[in-house]
């Protein structure tokens, strides 16, 4: 399928899942659905009573994502919001949902990665996690001859992790490099 590199690997399937399950995780919020694989892992270790916000804007994707959380028996688990995820995020704050997430993972825009970060900071409760994939972007980000776009994005964003005394971070270096955040105040 057009785009199949922006599947997570197994090995970060199986990390996610078990970082929810350590977590005792029951709210969870996935930003880039793409096929599903990553929230159908997610989705898999919560508790029947558990809810994965899906955040999606390609609809074809969500078609394929809906069918496997189906064969997997967790379409009921995934509350599938197919609109940009800034918008989505925007709104759950406005509900009044801050503060109630445990678990949060980002897989979409590289630009928008730090607007994603500041919504899910609102949304995510103290002590949970925001996990960020992509984090090394195969390397480029430690090049300093490369400067596209998308590459200077991430290695801003980086930097400004390292910098966030808000949470306490690690990069773990697995498929494409994700950086685990543990929240650690109020925001």
């Amino acid at each position: 399928m057009r785009g199949s590199q922006m599947q997570v690997s197994p090995t970060q399937a199986q990390l996610l899942a078990m970082l929810a399950q350590i977590l005792g995780a029951q709210r969870c919020i996935e930003v880039g659905v793409y096929t599903g694989y990553s929230s159908l892992a997610v989705a898999l270790a919560l508790p029947e009573s558990g809810c994965l916000v899906a955040c999606e804007r390609d609809g074809r994707c969500l078609e394929i994502a809906k069918k496997y959380y189906q064969r997997a028996g967790v379409a009921h688990k995934v509350d599938v919001k197919h609109a940009l995820a800034v918008d989505t995020l925007k709104s759950l704050i406005d509900h009044g949902e801050a503060n109630s997430y445990d678990f949060a993972f980002v897989d979409a825009d590289k630009k928008t990665y730090e607007e994603y970060y500041e919504l899910l900071l609102k949304l995510v409760r103290i002590g949970g996690l925001i996990v960020i994939d992509n984090v090394l972007w195969y390397g480029r980000v430690a090049d300093p001859l490369v400067n596209d776009l998308k590459t200077i994005s991430i290695r801003n964003f980086n930097k400004k992790l390292l910098e966030d005394n808000r949470v306490n971070i690690s990069m773990v270096p697995i498929g494409d490099g994700m950086t685990i955040c543990q929240k650690l105040v109020d925001t």
